[in-house]
C-alpha cells in the first residue's frame, strides 16, 4: 500500500476531506507535519503504476456495477471519468500532489474532482490495502513479460553468433587457467542455457504474481456482496487469493521476481566479466563496437569496455533491492504495515536496471568482432592437449592416475624445451611410456582434441551443431503465439 491504511468502505469526497485536504483526515484535528507529510507520501515512486491503479478500478467499477451495488449511472460516469484521467496521465499534464500522499488518492481525487460524489463511491468494498496490492502485481506481471520477451531475443542473438563462429576455437579455463580448448559457439550456448533459465524463473515468478488481492479489502474482505472471481478475470488474473489476510501482506511475488532479477544480473555480469578480459590488449579475443564502448580523457588509446563494466557493476544494486526487501518484510506482522510502502522503489529500479543491460547487451553483441586467429593461436599454448594425451595413455591400457603421472613429467620437460606437447619428438615420448606411438601427434592436433569431446553436451563439433539444432528449435517454439 502507497498511502495509510484505511479500512472504510467509502472513501471520503473532498466536501468531507479532513481541513487540511486529506482524504482521510476525519478524525484528525492536527495538520500533518511538512516533514511527516515528506516522508509519508510516496507518489513520486508509486505514480508509475498509474495505468494498472486505473485498470484495477475500472474492473472495480465494473464488478460494483454487476452486482448492483453501484447504478450503471455511476459505473458509465466513473469508466469516462478515468479514461479522462489517464488521457490526462499520458499526455503528461496530470498534477501529481504530494498533500494526497500516493498514486491511489492523486486518480481518486482528480475523479471525484471531475464527475463528482459517484468518483467517492469508487472506493467502495476495497482498501488501498489490496488496490496497491492489485496494481503492484499487475505492474510487475507487465514488466515480466516484457524482460522475458528481452531474454527470448538474447538468447536467439547468442544462438546466431553461435552459428556465425562454429568453427572458432578458444581455450577453455578453470581457475583462470588455460583448461581444455573449446568452440567459441558451445562457450556462447552456455550462456544461453543461463538465459533460459532467466527467462524460466521470470516466468514461475509471474505464474505466482497472476493472482487478484483485490476484495480483499483492508484485511479481512468486505460485508458487500462482491465477485472477486470477475474482477479476477477482468484482469487476466488466473484466480483471486484464497486468503484476505494473505492477500493484503503477501510480498513474495514482488521477492521472488527480484531474486530472478539478481541471478539475471549475475548471469550478465558473468559475460560482461568475460568480454572485459576478452577485449583487453594481453587477450585481444575480441573487439567490442565503438558504440558500446568509450575513451578516456587523458590517454588518447584507450578503448574502456564501460558497458560491461556498469553492468558488473550496477549487479549489485539489484542484489541490494532484493535485500532491502527481504529485510522490510522479514519481521512484519500481518496484515499491512507502512514498511510496505518501500516495495515499490527497489523493485521497480531493479526492473529498469535490469531491462536496460538486456537491452544494451542486444545491442552490442552482433557488432562484436571475434579475432579467431587470436584464440586459436591461445588454444594451442598452455598444453591444453594435456588431458588427450593421458586419455590415449588410458587407452592403451594404462591407469588413468599412472597416465596423469607420466603426462606430468612430458609438461614438465616439454617446459624446459619450450615446446609444446605435440612439437616433442618421439623418442623423447617414449621416454616417459613406450606405450606412445606415432598415432599420438593425430591426437594431439587442436581439432582433434575439441572433436574428441563429442560426449552429449560436449565441444565436438557435431555436438554443438545439435546444441545449435535444439536451441533454435526452442527459441521458434517458444516465439510461437
Amino acid at each position: 500500500m502507497s498511502g495509510a491504511d484505511r479500512d472504510d468502505p467509502a472513501a471520503p469526497t473532498p466536501k468531507s476531506a479532513g481541513g487540511d485536504g486529506r482524504m482521510w483526515g476525519g478524525r484528525f484535528q492536527e495538520a500533518t507535519d511538512a516533514l511527516v507529510q515528506r516522508v509519508n507520501a510516496s507518489v513520486d515512486v508509486d505514480r508509475a503504476l498509474a495505468e494498472e491503479d486505473i485498470e484495477g478500478s475500472l474492473a472495480h467499477a465494473a464488478m460494483l456495477a454487476a452486482q448492483g451495488i453501484l447504478s450503471d449511472e455511476d459505473e458509465a460516469a466513473i469508466r469516462e471519468g478515468l479514461e479522462a484521467v489517464r488521457a490526462d496521465i499520458r499526455a503528461g499534464r496530470f498534477e501529481w500532489r504530494e498533500d494526497l500522499e500516493d498514486v491511489h488518492m492523486n486518480i481518486e481525487r482528480a475523479l471525484t474532482g471531475r464527475i463528482g460524489p459517484a468518483g467517492g463511491r469508487l472506493h467502495t468494498a476495497r482498501s488501498r490495502n489490496d488496490q496497491v496490492a492489485t496494481d503492484l502485481r499487475l505492474y510487475l506481471r507487465r514488466r515480466q513479460r516484457a524482460l522475458e520477451e528481452l531474454l527470448l531475443g538474447l538468447r536467439g542473438t547468442l544462438v546466431e553468433l553461435a552459428e556465425r563462429h562454429l568453427d572458432v576455437i578458444l581455450p577453455g579455463y578453470t581457475h583462470l587457467q588455460v583448461a581444455q580448448p573449446v568452440r567459441l559457439a558451445h562457450h556462447l550456448l552456455a550462456y544461453a542455457e543461463m538465459f533460459a533459465r532467466d527467462q524460466g524463473r521470470l516466468a514461475d515468478a509471474r505464474a505466482r504474481t497472476n493472482v487478484s488481492p483485490l476484495g480483499a479489502g483492508a484485511l479481512a474482505g468486505t460485508g458487500f456482496p462482491i465477485d472477486r472471481h470477475l474482477t479476477a478475470r477482468t484482469l487476466g488474473f488466473d484466480e483471486p487469493s484464497r486468503n484476505s489476510l494473505d492477500a493484503v501482506s503477501d510480498r513474495d511475488f514482488a521477492l521472488e521476481t527480484l531474486a530472478a532479477l539478481a541471478i539475471l544480473m549475475m548471469h550478465l555480469s558473468r559475460l560482461s566479466e568475460e568480454l572485459i578480459l576478452w577485449s583487453s590488449q594481453e587477450f585481444g579475443f575480441v573487439t567490442l563496437p565503438d558504440s558500446h564502448t568509450t575513451g578516456s580523457s587523458i590517454m588518447p588509446q584507450k578503448k574502456n569496455p564501460d558497458v560491461c563494466e556498469l553492468v558488473r557493476g550496477k549487479t549489485g544494486r539489484v542484489y541490494g533491492s532484493l535485500m532491502g526487501l527481504l529485510t522490510v518484510m522479514k519481521g512484519l506482522p500481518l496484515a499491512y504495515n507502512k514498511d510496505m510502502q518501500e516495495d515499490k522503489e527497489g523493485v521497480i529500479d531493479a526492473l529498469d536496471t535490469a531491462e536496460d543491460a538486456l537491452r544494451l547487451y542486444l545491442g552490442m553483441l552482433p557488432k562484436i568482432t571475434v579475432h579467431a586467429a587470436r584464440t586459436r593461436a591461445a588454444a594451442a599454448n598452455a598444453f591444453s592437449n594435456a588431458t588427450d594425451l593421458a586419455d590415449y595413455l588410458v587407452r592403451k591400457g594404462l591407469p588413468f592416475r599412472e597416465a596423469h603421472h607420466v603426462v606430468g613429467r612430458l609438461v614438465a620437460r616439454a617446459l624446459e624445451l619450450g615446446t609444446g606437447l605435440e612439437e616433442l619428438e618421439l623418442p623423447v615420448l617414449r621416454a616417459e611410456s613406450p606405450l606412445i606411438g606415432d598415432d599420438v601427434y593425430d591426437v594431439l592436433a587442436l581439432e582433434t582434441v575439441v572433436d574428441a569431446r563429442s560426449s552429449y553436451g560436449g565441444t565436438a563439433r557435431a555436438e554443438v551443431e545439435r546444441q545449435i539444432a535444439a536451441a533454435r528449435a526452442a527459441l521458434d517454439a517458444e516465439a510461437t503465439p
